[in-house]
């Protein structure tokens, strides 16, 4: 009797573990990103409310921000859950420094290369262009001259 009743229990408990791994797991991994999205917000962060109202945040406490919106500045305060996302975060600046020059040493040959492949790859205006093109044609009246 007891093998009967934890097969006719077996269907239950199947369609118990597909929902959580269809439904509530998900779910919970949203609500964990966007907790850490509304706690990484900073000042100079511009966010949109969950009313659809955009703004520059100004100052932070713990669960409050205040945002200022509009051209002429006006700044109101509101719930740090209320924020729906983030728009333009600001980035800090990196804190690493770059390495300096010793005398007779280039401090970095491989930034000096990709600046140089990239201004090759660049398209060239006519003024760049005619420019070569005079340049070309004096070094070749020099040769014959020679």
């Amino acid at each position: 009797m007891s093998t009967q009743a934890l097969i006719q229990l077996m269907p239950l408990v199947l369609l118990i573990i597909i929902m959580y791994f269809l439904l509530i797991r998900p779910q919970k991994k949203r609500e964990k990103s966007i907790n850490a999205m509304r706690n990484a917000i900073k000042i100079g962060d511009e966010i949109i409310t969950i009313g659809g109202i955009c703004g520059k945040v100004v100052k932070t406490k713990d669960e409050k921000l205040t945002i200022e919106v509009g051209s002429d500045k006006t700044k109101f305060e509101i719930m740090r859950w209320a924020v729906s996302k983030i728009v333009n975060a600001v980035e800090e600046p990196s804190k690493t420094v770059a390495p300096k020059a010793v005398k007779g040493k280039r401090a970095n040959p491989k930034a000096e290369k990709t600046v140089a492949a990239e201004k090759e790859a660049a398209p060239k205006t006519e003024a760049e262009t005619e420019v070569e093109v005079e340049a070309a044609s004096e070094t070749d009246s020099d040769t014959e001259k020679n």
